[in-house]
């Protein structure tokens, strides 16, 4: 029988021999007479983070220009390019977020180099599910045999790939586990109303996935996310309505609400000082950043977000053009892309940064 002493948390403060100082955390037992047992060092993989081994991304076939949108709706494709940038976006004709998910992950896997059951935690960002249960990512995880990983979903809507990118650096971090699939994945036509130009001109189809894994240099440096729920009306999208016998509702609007103006103005106020958050963190400076990937939004916020920070927009990595608003798809599309084209190279100072429903949103800087 363990005899009576204090059960205690002791942290030390150290410097690593990176940039960024770490705690490390040791729970011990110290007896009556002094011993002291150590029961886990917290801090073993004190220094760990985690990089991007592999890429990979998947679109639906069928691509809807502005022309084609001009046949449904008041518009023109002058006036969706000079109001967001977009010039035409895929839009599924049968795929689902399971399907196009499942695609992205064998890409990035093939990418990486790594068999499916060798993946130990797998993440599926989404705001678009085909089903409430199983989760995508327990179905995602079927579809391609990965039956040693867990699998759940997560909901932050465009900031949903960030966010779940940030989970994954934390359960490493922990060390319960080694490596990771995040995915992005969106089938966001299906909840688009295609009568309202001001909002069926933004959104597009499609995923992306990174495979990530444990690193003790370079990897994520420092990440930021937050969210405001107090003005979460300003982008939403309501669910189905409360049916029993004890209760008759019915869903007001089955489609994206947004106030345009609101979201413009929250994405360029909060998003420059969530980046400028995480690159202190980091001890990183904006002019040591290679390249910033953001959510593919609008083209307009983006210019505003690179005016605030003082970066040149050339700095800035955009492919809405050609792909639309894909909400959480829309970074690890991009960073696929980047990827294939050889545009991202080891060593490269990369900033992430995602904004949208929530309202949520956050920031991380990385070396590829």
């Amino acid at each position: 029988m363990r005899d009576s002493g204090n059960f205690k948390l002791q942290q030390f403060y150290l410097k690593s021999s990176g940039t960024v100082a770490k705690t490390q955390q040791v729970y011990f037992w110290q007896s009556v007479g002094g011993t002291v047992t150590i029961l886990r060092d917290v801090g073993k993989d004190w220094d760990m983070s985690i990089r991007i081994i592999g890429t990979g991304s998947a679109l639906p076939a069928h691509q809807v220009t502005n022309e084609d949108l001009a046949k449904l709706v008041d518009t023109s494709d002058e006036w969706i390019r000079e109001r967001t940038g977009i010039g035409c976006r895929r839009i599924s004709t049968g795929e689902t977020v399971v399907s196009l998910a499942a695609d992205a992950c064998r890409n990035a896997l093939e990418d990486g180099g790594m068999e499916a059951s060798g993946v130990e935690l797998l993440l599926v960002a989404t705001c678009t599910p085909e089903r409430g249960i199983p989760c995508a990512a327990c179905q995602v995880q079927d579809r391609l045999g990965a039956q040693n990983a867990v699998a759940f979903d997560l909901n932050a809507a465009c900031a949903g790939f960030l966010f779940a990118l940030h989970t994954a650096c934390a359960y490493v971090e922990a060390g319960i586990y080694r490596n990771a699939l995040v995915v992005g994945a969106e089938v966001l036509s299906k909840i688009v109303d295609w009568s309202d130009r001001s909002t069926c001109v933004l959104f597009g189809d499609g995923a992306g996935a990174v495979l990530v894994e444990h690193c003790r240099e370079g990897g994520i440096l420092g990440y930021v996310q937050h969210s405001d729920g107090a003005r979460g009306d300003v982008l939403k999208c309501d669910s189905r309505a409360i049916q029993n016998p004890y209760i008759s509702s019915r869903m007001e609007v089955p489609f994206v609400q947004m106030d345009g103006r609101e979201v413009f103005a929250f994405a360029v106020r909060k998003v420059p000082a969530s980046i400028e958050e995480a690159l202190e963190k980091s001890r990183i400076q904006a002019a040591e950043v290679d390249l910033f990937v953001l959510h593919q939004a609008n083209r307009r916020i983006l210019e505003g977000i690179a005016r605030r920070l003082g970066v040149d927009l050339e700095r800035f990595a955009m492919n809405l053009d050609q792909v639309g608003n894909m909400s959480s798809a829309a970074i690890p599309v991009l960073l696929d892309e980047l990827n294939r084209e050889g545009r991202l190279k080891r060593g490269m100072t990369l900033v992430l940064a995602g904004f949208g429903a929530g309202l949520t949103y956050g920031a991380c800087v990385m070396q590829w």
